[in-house]
């Protein structure tokens, strides 16, 4: 069982393929501060890696890019807790079980992290050997300003309910 203020962030995506780096971008950038409120980790997507990822800490924070037809570099954010995930291609994956089917599978299990956030960056290129458009570098951006408020909320949350303890 996690410690229960443990806090994972999880950047996924194939760094060879476009807008898809979205979420290993946002952690690169993460790590580049220096950011030490949390765990920050990259991966490819895979759904038992994730799901091993996410059972070590009791907050996880997952970035990913999807594609649902919205404009290029729109940001979503989902609190997997409490609803359940949007129609929307996450990643692009070779093998078709990723990021939805660990999210799925974690909570049918009961594993789901006690508080798992999804941030989903609209793509448009998934080509092989493509940058990350421009559009997609600025959500970027976002998601990072966005994590880092919501964790230094988080951190406030936790030193008030240690101190009134």
């Amino acid at each position: 069982m996690p410690a229960s203020d443990s806090v994972m962030i999880i950047g996924v995506g194939n760094p060879e393929r476009g807008d898809d780096r979205a979420g290993r971008e946002v952690a690169r950038r993460l790590k580049l501060s220096r950011f030490a409120k949390a765990q920050v980790l990259e991966t490819e997507g895979e759904a038992t890696t994730l799901l091993a990822l996410m059972e070590k800490s009791a907050v996880v924070f997952l970035i990913d890019a999807c594609v649902s037809g919205a404009p290029p570099g729109t940001i979503r954010r989902v609190d997997l807790t409490h609803s359940v995930l949007p129609e929307a291609r996450y990643g692009v994956s070779s093998h078709g079980f990723g990021l939805a089917e660990a999210v799925s599978l974690a909570s049918s299990l009961g594993t789901l992290p006690r508080r798992c956030v999804l941030y989903a960056i609209e793509g448009r290129n998934f080509d092989v050997g493509a940058p990350v458009s421009p559009t997609v570098s600025a959500a970027v951006d976002d998601v990072v300003s966005s994590l880092l408020e919501e964790l230094d909320a988080h951190d406030q949350n936790r030193h008030q309910t240690c101190s009134s303890a």
